[in-house]
């Protein structure tokens, strides 16, 4: 009934618009494949748009997984293990996942556990210690923090 006019663009045209996609934020190749698949390339247009996006260093790998690891965990209290498994969904190389936890300061990272650990034990409402200690241990692996680590902090903080 009602059918939709598809636009059509030049390879420049559309070089031109990826290239503004990946100025916005920085994108892995996945991110910028899928959005080309939105545009029904033929497999040669794209790649010659993804060669140019590397050649101009406007598509790249390890800085866009070392931005992801900072942010995610900087703003969303992510743990390293959910960093891992996002960006390994993300099909980010293993060399440069290492790479981006390398961005994420020790220190830093075990004051984060303590302060959201503390943060949601006072949340919690359950007189149990037991049941108490099971949420806070649930809460933090969700986040994606190593198990050893969880153990060390709830303990220490439910006490």
């Amino acid at each position: 009934m009602f059918e939709q006019k598809k636009k059509s663009f030049t390879v420049e045209e559309l070089k031109r618009k990826l290239e503004n996609y990946c100025v916005y934020q920085d994108r892995c190749h996945k991110e910028v494949e899928q959005k080309m698949h939105e545009f029904n390339l033929i497999p040669e247009a794209r790649e010659i748009i993804l060669l140019s996006l590397m050649k101009d260093n406007f598509l790249n790998e390890e800085r866009f997984s070392k931005s992801f690891a900072r942010g995610k965990f900087r703003i969303k209290s992510w743990g390293k293990q959910r960093i891992v498994r996002e960006l390994k969904f993300r099909d980010i190389s293993a060399y440069n996942i290492k790479t981006a936890l390398k961005e994420i300061d020790e220190t830093e990272y075990i004051e984060t556990v303590y302060r959201i650990t503390e943060n949601r034990n006072e949340v919690i409402s359950e007189p149990n210690i037991y049941k108490r200690k099971k949420k806070l241990i649930d809460f933090l692996m969700r986040k994606g923090f190593e198990n050893e680590l969880i153990y060390k902090v709830v303990k220490e903080v439910v006490s």
